[in-house]
């Protein structure tokens, strides 16, 4: 990832609303969210709502297929993993100490556990 997508990316998560609506998405897993299932989880109008997903598209972070009558958003994996190793590309200066909270915060993520279903 290149510094101009990060900050667009940064940029898309730097609202509440959208933040609220990426990290439900990242909950949802490859299956995703219908729009309406989002409106009603957040609370936002549907106006609000289509102006973060379309936000939070144009930088990479969510994808949308149409299913039948239904437009299906789901989190863009790669992007958001590209984004936190642009982040921690230059990370700890030859001191992985600096880094370490960082790998316990991974490990407690419910997905990395072991033996966890995807």
């Amino acid at each position: 990832m290149d510094g101009s997508t990060a900050v667009s990316a940064l940029s898309a998560l730097a609202h509440q609303g959208r933040l609220e609506v990426f990290r439900l998405l990242v909950r949802a897993g490859k299956d995703g969210m219908a729009s309406g299932e989002i409106a009603r989880a957040t609370g936002h109008v549907p106006q609000t709502l289509s102006g973060n997903l379309n936000i939070l598209g144009h930088a990479g972070l969510v994808s949308s297929r149409r299913e039948g009558r239904s437009i299906i958003y789901t989190a863009d994996y790669g992007c958001m993993t590209d984004l936190l190793g642009f982040l921690m590309e230059d990370c700890c200066a030859g001191k992985p100490e600096i880094c370490a909270p960082l790998a316990e915060v991974v490990a407690k993520a419910a997905c990395c556990q072991p033996g966890a279903v995807q």
